[in-house]
Parts: C-alpha cells; structure tokens; sequence
C-alpha cells in the first residue's frame, strides 16, 4: 500500500474521530431522546387506556346508581368526563327522572347534554322536545326542532304545533312524517290517529308520498 493511501486513511480516520470529539455529546443526546420519546409515547399510550378503562368503571357505577334511583346518581352522572358515556349517563339519569315524575329535572338534565355524533344529539333533542310539550314550552320545542326533518321530529313538531292549536301546521308535520314511515313500522297506527285528530286523512299522506 502506498505512503499516500496510509496517511489518507489515517487521516480520514482522524477526522471521523475528531468529529466525534465535537458532536459526540449531542449524537448522544439526540438518541438519548429519541429513545425517550418512544418510552413517552408507550407510556401516554398506556396511561390512556388506563384512563379508559377507570371511566368506563365509573359510567357502570353511576348508571347502577340511576337504576338503584341512589341519592347521589345525578352527581356520580355530573362526574364524568364529557364524551360519549358522559351523554349517554344523562339520557340514562333523564329517562329516570321522567319516571319519577321530575319533568324539570329532566329538561334540565338533557339541556346540560351535548354530542359531535348527529344520530345522539337528535335523540337528545327529541326527548327534550317531548318533555318541553309536556311541560307547556311548546314554542321552546319547536325552535329545538326547526330544522330537524327525520319522522320522528316531524310528528314532535305537530304535537307541539297540535298543543298550540294550530292545527294546519300540525296536520302539515304529520303528513310529512307518515310519508317518511315505513308502512310496517308499529308506531305508524299511533301516528295516523294523530293525523286524522287535526283532520288530515291517511290515505292522502300516502298518495303524496
């Protein structure tokens, strides 16, 4: 091997070394981190199913309250954390107070509810909307309602607007709703009759349908 090639290799090797000697530090650093990130990662990872699993033991323990009509159900209900359980506890703790003839406490639990998922927020404003008719706020229920266009919030629509005596707009809802519903749906007898009270005939919501 030649003198030349000897001295490059060493040299080049004193270089890397050298190299070492001023970025060693924070090569050493930069894996020592990275490596800590991955620990983090796994350890948020963990702590969050954790606290998945600790929730979901507090939604059973505050829905076994409801049931048990416990004195403190509605605060074990008010403890959760917002999310999906967190509603779900409150349409639990609203059907409850139904039950037990607290209509306001109802209303105020449901109005306390909210959730991202469209199919569970229109389930709580139906209810609430029923409750609001039951309690005389008719006109409350239809605004909650005003641009929900399911069956089932077109028939609470004409409850509300039947309570207000106005009987058009009611038969107008009822129309729309009977020709949303499937004809062997069981809640369609009850809607017909609803119908035919505010003087609207059946077979004419089907023909235009």
């Amino acid at each position: 091997m030649a003198i030349d090639e000897i001295l490059d290799e060493h040299e080049q090797s004193e270089r890397v070394l050298q190299w070492l000697r001023d970025n060693g530090v924070g090569l050493i650093g930069g894996i020592a981190l990275g490596l800590a990130a991955i620990g983090g990662w796994k350890w948020w990872g963990i702590h969050q199913q954790q606290v998945k699993i600790e929730e979901a033991d507090r939604y059973s323990i505050a829905v076994d309250a409801i049931d048990a009509n416990a004195p403190n159900a509605a605060e074990l209900a008010a403890g959760l954390q917002p999310g999906l359980l967190s509603t779900l506890a409150g349409l639990e703790l609203a059907q409850s107070q139904v039950g037990a003839g607290e209509t306001e406490a109802a209303i105020a639990t449901l109005k306390g509810l909210g959730s991202d998922d469209p199919a569970l927020a229109a389930v709580i404003n139906q209810r609430l909307a029923r409750l609001q008719i039951e309690a005389g706020e008719a006109e409350a229920a239809l605004a909650l309602l005003a641009d929900a266009d399911s069956a089932g919030a077109l028939e609470i629509r004409g409850d509300a607007e039947f309570a207000l005596g106005r009987h058009d707009e009611a038969r107008a809802s009822y129309e729309k709703a009977l020709a949303q519903m499937d004809v062997g749906s069981p809640l369609r007898r009850m809607l017909e009759l609803k119908l035919t009270e505010v003087g609207g005939t059946p077979d004419e919501a089907e023909a235009e349908a």
